[in-house]
């Protein structure tokens, strides 16, 4: 098989949560532990840093890939879903994996995924530790996929884990409630590892401390230890900050970066109290690299579709938001903008929940729903009618591109074009 013919394979033989929703997804870790011992365990040979969450956890990864990155090291990133290429999943300092390296994987394990028959998430966790085990990278930066406790990624024992936020999303499969979510979230604490929690919330605070202390996990809210804008002091001078949560507040300089959204302080808050905690391993990351980041974290590790501008005339932006916490940042970066009036391209998928999500979006702004070409896409004119009952007016679109194409012909350049609502009408603008 070729490149195209091996991903045919992988969409077409495999469960795809992508494509199909829940039904995709594995109720336990047999599949991706079967597939790691026929590739001898490749999981184990690597230093990993675990990131989970809500929100921001793509972000979080990216920023802290960059750091370390900037620091000379040699730095895999497994992140998903993928926006326009399946290999933007698997990276080496922003470097997408080999088509043929994907091919090759793929041909040697088909009499395994024959008898295993994993899920579309399995094998590409078990591509990425095999790949990055084979290049030898420094450290590997794993982004959860869904949830934490039966995710595919957590089958490693990492140097540190991070979860970002909680917020409603998947409730369908992590619980209803705060509570119950982040208790899936924790199932990525392991004994002793160090756990930074980015934000901390009454509904979940007691269950992390909770879960680290039956752990022996030292714990960490970040949003109690860092004050992004702050002095000068050296970076190197704080390292002790996450070894316990009864430390006195770190200070941090302020940081200039190429990150746009008032949101991602949170996520570069929580790359840098990692950073320390690195640094403390052994890792040399000196406040000069962090700097240097900073100021092109986009380019170095090739973060897309958060708060990207795609036009400037009229400004359009597209943004991978699709939960309620999450949309409520962008809707607060939106309306600090200052544009004459706000034209927003908006598509879901039919397992969305919209009762919390569509009463966020601004009933001033003008809007052209559209569906993603995916299965999983909730209908164009369903969430036109959904939308209707909070006020929120606009046409019906046959696909993406129309939307936009329909929004660019009614904005002026004073206004300003947003794209969103999920990851998969997302991807077919970039």
């Amino acid at each position: 098989m070729n490149y195209q013919d091996t991903l045919d394979y992988m969409y077409s033989q495999l469960p795809m949560y992508q494509r199909e929703g829940k039904t995709a997804f594995k109720k336990d870790l047999t599949n991706i532990l079967a597939l790691m011992e026929q590739l001898g365990n490749p999981h184990q040979k690597l230093k990993t840093v675990h990131i989970g969450g809500t929100n921001g956890k793509g972000s979080t990864t990216h920023i802290l890939a960059a750091f370390l990155q900037t620091a000379g090291y040699k730095v895999g990133v497994y992140s998903s879903p993928h926006y326009k290429d399946f290999r933007e999943r698997i990276k080496i300092n922003g470097k997408y994996i080999a088509e043929q390296a994907v091919v090759d994987f793929v041909a040697s394990q088909q009499a395994s995924l024959e008898e295993i028959q994993p899920s579309f998430f399995e094998i590409t966790v078990a591509l990425a530790f095999d790949y990055f085990a084979a290049q030898q990278v420094d450290i590997a930066i794993i982004e959860v996929g869904l949830g934490g406790r039966l995710d595919s990624t957590n089958i490693i024992t990492p140097l540190l884990s991070i979860i970002t936020n909680i917020g409603l999303d998947h409730q369908d499969m992590l619980g209803d409630t705060l509570e119950a979510i982040a208790g899936e979230k924790a199932g990525i604490v392991k004994e002793g590892v160090p756990i930074i929690i980015g934000e901390s919330q009454p509904e979940t605070e007691g269950l992390f401390r909770k879960v680290a202390h039956e752990k022996n996990a030292p714990i960490t809210f970040a949003d109690m230890r860092i004050n992004m804008t702050l002095d000068s002091q050296d970076l190197q001078s704080a390292t002790y900050v996450v070894q316990s949560d009864t430390y006195p507040e770190l200070n941090f300089a302020f940081l200039d970066t190429d990150l746009v959204g008032n949101y991602q302080q949170h996520n570069l808050r929580n790359a840098l109290l990692a950073t320390l905690y690195l640094q403390s391993k052994g890792f040399d990351i000196a406040a000069k690299h962090i700097r240097a980041a900073c100021l092109n974290i986009k380019g170095i590790s090739k973060l897309m579709g958060r708060w990207q501008v795609i036009d400037q005339h009229p400004l359009t932006i597209v943004d991978s938001a699709h939960n309620a916490a999450g949309l409520a940042y962008v809707v607060e970066a939106l309306a600090a903008l200052p544009t004459a009036s706000l034209h927003i391209v908006l598509g879901t998928v039919n397992d969305k929940d919209l009762s919390n999500f569509l009463p966020l979006l601004p009933p001033s702004a003008t809007y052209y729903f559209c569906k993603a070409a995916i299965p999983r896409g909730l209908a164009a004119d369903e969430l036109q009618q959904a939308a209707r009952a909070h006020h929120l007016y606009g046409n019906a679109y046959p696909s993406v591109r129309a939307a936009l194409m329909g929004a660019n012909m009614q904005a002026s350049d004073q206004d300003c074009i947003y794209v969103g609502g999920s990851v998969f009408v997302v991807a077919e603008v970039l």
